[in-house]
């Protein structure tokens, strides 16, 4: 498999491929990789979305404007004494008022 540092998304994958095969053998081929924990996949704008790492993915969505920002978090260490069990990627979808909206509201 390609190395990529990035999140990509099957539609992404087939043009690399050069349309050489099939956008169903694409999605058979990230099923089966996700099933043996060879890739992680993850939702972004109602796309699913694909890494080869094991990050996570965190969204920060404005209730006012629709704004959804990508959020990092450093240190995710409190979930691991919440959950029964180990944490391999995650992803988390924040819902608030973003900083642009508060100034209109005071």
């Amino acid at each position: 498999m390609h190395k990529s540092t990035t999140l990509f998304n099957a539609e992404e994958l087939y043009q690399h491929a050069f349309k050489k095969i099939g956008l169903a053998t694409i999605y058979r081929f990230l099923k089966t990789a996700e099933d043996a924990g060879e890739i992680h996949s993850f939702i972004c704008n109602n796309r699913k979305i694909y890494s080869l790492g094991k990050k996570n993915h965190i969204h920060f969505h404005c209730e006012k404007c629709g704004l959804i920002t990508h959020i990092t978090i450093k240190n995710a260490d409190f979930l691991h004494e919440e959950l029964p069990g180990k944490v391999c990627h995650f992803q988390i979808d924040i819902t608030g008022i973003c900083d642009d909206c508060l100034k209109k509201i005071v």
